[in-house]
């Protein structure tokens, strides 16, 4: 995020920087922790002047792409950016793809499972189905989250491209809970092991309570493209009970590679295993 808005003060000096381009770099600065902003908030991340913001929010705001507290006067993400995302998800083949493996997995599981995917440095989580229990995780979908925590977003950054990996570190691991990995040699490690037997595993790492296992999802140039994973409480989701669901798991997301036309890939051993 912050070479966004790094890219954005050298483009705006250039005196390139469009109108449009400044309202998507605004409609960017809201994530899940920071759902809702003041336009001193705002001005800081972009770099722009009050007024300047306060314009362009009054615009956007009028166009239905932001909403208004009217309490604090701070605003958030209004219902029009929601039903562009929801159009444009549909129109994803990959999320129309999961569709039918992520029924079925969470049938074989009676667990919460979850499609996500990176952009912008943050775990997207693009369709999420909820265990059919009284007990479970709740649906993340449509969240931006932290990935360095997540089994989903290990997965996406251990097979990612490197240069990923390391911005992620760079900017420095949050904690999310006691068990988060914040040092960066630990985690780099976690990393070549997240790769080496092809899954990830999310001890109550991101939030206390939740165990979660995901494995990648490859397209048709054989790059990862998403992850596909399973999440529950601990007290049903023992560790052993979490590698049991590999072979599901593995199945699942092979079959949504192949549809999405990634041809054969060296299988690590815990995978050849679970298959």
């Amino acid at each position: 995020m912050k070479e966004m808005y790094s890219s954005m003060r050298n483009t705006q000096k250039d005196g390139r920087l469009s109108s449009v381009a400044t309202a998507m770099l605004l409609l960017k600065s809201f994530t899940d922790e920071h759902n809702e902003l003041g336009i001193g908030a705002l001005s800081r991340h972009l770099g722009l002047a009050k007024s300047t913001v306060h314009r362009l929010a009054s615009t956007l705001l009028d166009a239905g792409m932001l909403d208004q507290n009217k309490e604090t006067g701070k605003y958030r993400l209004g219902l029009t950016v929601f039903e562009l995302g929801m159009l444009a998800r549909r129109k994803m083949d990959i999320y129309n793809e999961a569709k039918i493996f992520l029924r079925e997995l969470r049938e074989k599981t009676q667990e919460t499972v979850n499609l996500a995917i990176m952009r912008d440095d943050s775990l997207i989580y693009l369709n999420s189905l909820e265990s059919p229990s009284a007990i479970k995780v709740r649906s993340h979908m449509g969240l931006r989250l932290s990935a360095h925590c997540s089994a989903e977003g290990k997965v996406l950054l251990a097979f990612g491209a490197p240069d990923d990996q390391a911005r992620i570190i760079a900017q420095g691991l949050s904690r999310q809970t006691l068990n988060t990995i914040i040092d960066p040699v630990v985690f780099a490690d976690e990393m070549k092991l997240v790769e080496d037997r092809g899954y990830a595993t999310d001890y109550e790492e991101s939030e206390i309570g939740v165990r979660s296992i995901a494995v990648p999802v490859f397209s048709g140039d054989n790059d990862v493209a998403a992850a596909v994973g399973i999440s529950g409480p601990v007290q049903r989701l023992t560790k052993r009970t979490l590698t049991s669901y590999l072979p599901a798991l593995t199945r699942a997301a092979d079959a949504l590679s192949t549809k999405l036309g990634a041809g054969p890939r060296y299988a690590p051993p815990a995978l050849r295993m679970a298959k």
